[in-house]
């Protein structure tokens, strides 16, 4: 009779745990939820589910940047993707930077799924103010915004390439660049974003702009990663724009189990074109990005690149 009971309870038990088995939960941590990254992650969420049947889960988790993102990879389990640039994490792995003293071996536990799209750096000027280069920049006034990647990243490209004092800086939110390009408050504004960006294709498409194109010289003296905006991006825009930008990755950790990872991975690339007709960041993505992962991937997702004939290197397997 005690066998019984024991029986029964243990049937009842896995009959309760069953559908909890059925689907897996995913929290995805991104970014602000008024940020172009925030939508991604909700694109990201209704794809995986949709293509899943529902298998999985993904709650969009607001976060206050890369940063933190990474840091909390040291107490949460297998349910945690976040997005950061891979700088972040190889900075955090070796305690560096905003890392230091605050290193933890869960770092090294951190494996890529997928690139998402890159913050893409953009000098947008008004047709009208005559300016190709940076040279020409003299003497116009220009919108930096303020504490963002984008702001910070932009002043040190003008230091760099010698007009930073030649120029003027409008006290002006990047939230309000391209009406103040309308009226004439500026000459400029300088936005960092994946591409096409939401106030680069308004400007273009209200004002008129040019973006402007770096140099090779340039782009290697920046030490970020060139990437190319195409021809026709933005309207008005006959040639492809090469500029730099900061990649940025959708990691877990190993604690995240293959199946998953495979499924996520899979899913992504599989639905990646879909996404692109809705929100066109997503063309921008593509398999050369995976270049730019410069630690290792998950090996559920490995599982999926092999699959797809996707090629590696041996440092990402």
């Amino acid at each position: 009779m005690k066998f019984v009971k024991s029986f029964t309870a243990a049937a009842i038990l896995a009959a309760v745990a069953a559908p909890a088995q059925a689907e897996t939960r995913v929290t995805y941590k991104s970014a602000k939820s008024t940020s172009s990254y925030y939508q991604m992650g909700v694109q990201i969420a209704e794809t995986l589910e949709a293509v899943s049947d529902g298998e999985i889960l993904v709650t969009v988790e607001e976060s206050q940047g890369s940063v933190q993102n990474v840091m909390e990879a040291r107490a949460r389990g297998g349910d945690y993707v976040f997005t950061t640039p891979p700088v972040l994490v190889r900075l955090a792995q070796g305690g560096k930077a905003m890392f230091e003293g605050k290193g933890d071996p869960a770092f090294d536990e951190i494996r890529a799924l997928f690139p998402i799209p890159s913050l893409t750096m953009h000098f947008v000027m008004d047709e009208d103010a005559n300016v190709d280069s940076f040279e020409d920049m003299a003497g116009k006034t220009i919108l930096l915004g303020k504490g963002s990647f984008g702001a910070r990243e932009g002043r040190k490209y003008l230091e760099m390439f010698g007009v930073a004092d030649k120029v003027e800086i409008a006290d002006v939110e990047l939230s309000n660049a391209v009406p103040a390009l309308k009226n004439g408050q500026i000459d400029g504004f300088v936005t960092a974003g994946s591409y096409p960006a939401p106030n680069v294709v308004e400007a273009a498409a209200s004002t008129g702009v040019d973006v402007l194109s770096m140099t090779d010289e340039q782009v290697e003296e920046t030490g970020r990663t060139r990437l190319v905006i195409p021809a026709g991006t933005y309207s008005g825009q006959e040639e492809d724009i090469v500029t730099t930008s900061l990649p940025v990755v959708a990691y877990t950790t190993t604690q995240m189990d293959g199946d998953t990872a495979y499924a996520m991975t899979k899913a992504f690339w599989e639905n990646r074109d879909k996404m692109a007709e809705t929100a066109r960041w997503w063309a921008g993505v593509n398999e050369g990005l995976l270049d730019n992962i410069t630690g290792k991937i998950h090996p559920g997702a490995v599982r999926y690149y092999e699959e797809a004939g996707i090629a590696l290197s041996d440092a990402q397997k």
